[in-house]
């Protein structure tokens, strides 16, 4: 499977745990501090790797130090970086994460050259040439220029799916409406789609959704699970009960396991499992890049089944 996960390009740097910021210059000592690639491309192009998908990453960073760490970090990981651009007046895009006590990850962010990646960046055939297209952040680099990448892949037979990086509540459908005829997988979590359609119903949120264009929805919402919305209705698929660390990277490796099973043929339910799988090993530690896993790893963590209740049914529509 050779894929191509273009969009937000982020360097992370995580601290935990912090139950509070230390006042004035006062020093709270700490477990530990790591630095990681993340973003909802090349959080998820880390996840693919592990899982053994062939992986390019495409978007803009700055030519600062931080860019040459995230390079550094990706290409440590098996990721082809070529198709990176660099952005004179721009800095790399980077969060500081102090991780709670509880895993919860508020976070301080730097949007720094990813919104800044154009059309004229595009390396047209080598999207051609790709399996699948994840396009993470579309919100980030305008939904005209997201639908014309997206609706070339589909012109050239590649699949593609779409995450978002954007809370839900800065949000708006006129952010994401263009892409979404062009996306076979879109992959938001629930506070997304409640903020980007305006619902406060995320069934509702969903039928918003899919009268935009949208035909496959998976929904993540942290313990609840995923909700999966097919050709067929409605479908809880449960978390697994996990010790959560941190919850950051959590729905790139969602995406990345639905991503990797949809490529090997298996069911929409099938694709949402693996997703929930390897997100709950993700969420064991601390950081995108979290646990030394491949494909038959988490498929022996799936088999194991969840041991937290799903979420109440959701009927068929």
């Amino acid at each position: 499977m050779n894929v191509i996960a273009l969009g937000a390009q982020v360097l992370d740097i995580l601290v935990r745990p912090v139950a509070a910021i230390p006042e004035g210059q006062q020093t709270t000592l700490v477990e530990d501090i790591r630095i990681t690639a993340a973003g909802t491309a090349a959080g998820t192009a880390l996840t693919l790797a592990k899982l053994g998908a062939s992986v390019r990453t495409a978007g803009a960073i700055g030519t600062d130090t931080s860019g040459d760490i995230l390079l550094a970090l990706l290409a440590k990981a098996g990721i082809d970086t070529e198709l990176v651009v660099r952005k004179e007046n721009q800095p790399t895009s980077s969060s500081v994460l102090p991780i709670r006590p509880d895993g919860a990850r508020p976070s301080l962010h730097l949007l720094g050259a990813n919104p800044f990646y154009t059309l004229d960046d595009v390396d047209w055939a080598a999207l051609a040439a790709a399996d699948h297209l994840h396009l993470g952040g579309p919100e980030l680099i305008g939904a005209a220029d997201a639908a014309r990448i997206l609706r070339y892949a589909k012109e050239n037979g590649v699949t593609t799916s779409v995450d978002l990086i954007a809370p839900g509540a800065l949000g708006s459908l006129d952010a994401i409406a263009d892409v979404l005829p062009y996306t076979d997988y879109f992959l938001p979590n629930d506070e997304q789609v409640l903020g980007f359609t305006g619902s406060t119903d995320l069934r509702a949120g969903c039928e918003v959704l899919k009268g935009a264009g949208a035909s496959i929805l998976a929904i993540t919402r942290g313990a609840d699970g995923t909700l999966l919305v097919g050709p067929d209705g409605y479908h809880d698929i449960p978390a697994y009960a996990v010790d959560v660390v941190d919850t950051t990277g959590c729905g790139d490796a969602f995406s990345a396991g639905f991503i990797r099973a949809t490529a090997l043929g298996r069911s929409l339910p099938d694709a949402a499992i693996l997703g929930n799988a390897v997100a709950a090993l993700v969420a064991q530690g601390l950081g995108s890049d979290y646990g030394d896993f491949d494909l038959a790893a988490a498929d022996t963590f799936a088999a194991g089944g969840p041991t937290r209740d799903p979420a109440p049914s959701q009927p068929g529509r």
